[in-house]
């Protein structure tokens, strides 16, 4: 499991795709726990951990965060693969601490705005890698993610309130010429992609009639990293209103 191809990409766009990141039979066995957390340890999750578009359909649920709570996924976040790819990418150790998934199911207007993962994370230095593993087919139609190239050493830009579920901030002076510089990434289920913790990314909502676009990420931290425990208070504070203000319970 050699990616140093892989590191330079991505130390100069950002982002990195690596196609058939997992084998047939890992995303076999990734997706057969996925499907018994959701069906066995979800009803039971309180609010934060678990975001629905609507509660009381259960195809409507979108982000699940927290997922160490199972054995299985707290596991998970020791896989060799993975931490090789992050611990390249990051170019030291790194830890995983929490594995996370995300939907964006079709009939639902729901966007993911354009944002920096640090500008929640509050890591300094900004050492951390998204890993994010495309569990169905993703392309324009479905909502794939769209990168800002280069983004990653150019700073923070300025985040406001999103009131979007499961992404409490997003860019406010993101215009027309951002847009017609990002690059949309398709991906096979299986395939993955990286990205950097300032990397600007968005999604479209997902406007096909009937496909999912699941997708499952962990992000990795290298042991430099420091949290401005300052700034992170005031970032979860600010989405727990949000979050209170949409009706969840916190």
């Amino acid at each position: 499991m050699s990616y140093e191809s892989e590191k330079q990409t991505f130390d100069r766009d950002g982002f990195v795709v690596v196609r058939e990141f997992l084998t047939r039979s890992e995303l076999a066995e990734l997706a057969g726990q996925l499907e018994r957390y959701i069906r066995d340890v979800v009803p039971g999750l309180p609010d934060a951990h678990a975001f629905y578009h609507d509660r009381v359909r259960p195809e409507t649920l979108k982000q699940m965060q927290f997922m160490q709570v199972d054995p299985f996924f707290r596991d998970y976040t020791h896989h060799p693969k993975w931490k090789a790819l992050a611990e390249t990418l990051v170019g030291e150790p790194a830890a995983c601490e929490s594995p996370e998934w995300f939907n964006k199911p079709p009939g639902i207007d729901h966007p993911t705005p354009p944002h920096q993962d640090n500008y929640y994370f509050n890591l300094q230095p900004p050492n951390v890698v998204t890993i994010w593993l495309a569990l169905d087919a993703v392309d324009n139609e479905n909502g794939c993610l769209r990168y800002l190239p280069g983004s990653h050493l150019r700073g923070f830009r300025p985040h406001g309130r999103s009131n979007v579920l499961g992404f409490s901030q997003g860019i406010t002076n993101y215009g027309p010429e951002d847009e017609a510089a990002e690059r949309k990434i398709h991906l096979s289920p299986g395939d993955a992609v990286a990205h950097h913790g300032m990397t600007i990314h968005r999604a479209e909502p997902n406007r096909s009639p009937a496909r999912n676009r699941r997708a499952f990420a962990m992000v990795f931290k290298g042991v430099s990293c420091r949290r401005d425990e300052a700034g992170f208070a005031r970032y979860q504070e600010s989405a727990k209103k949000q979050h209170e203000q949409m009706g969840l319970k916190t």
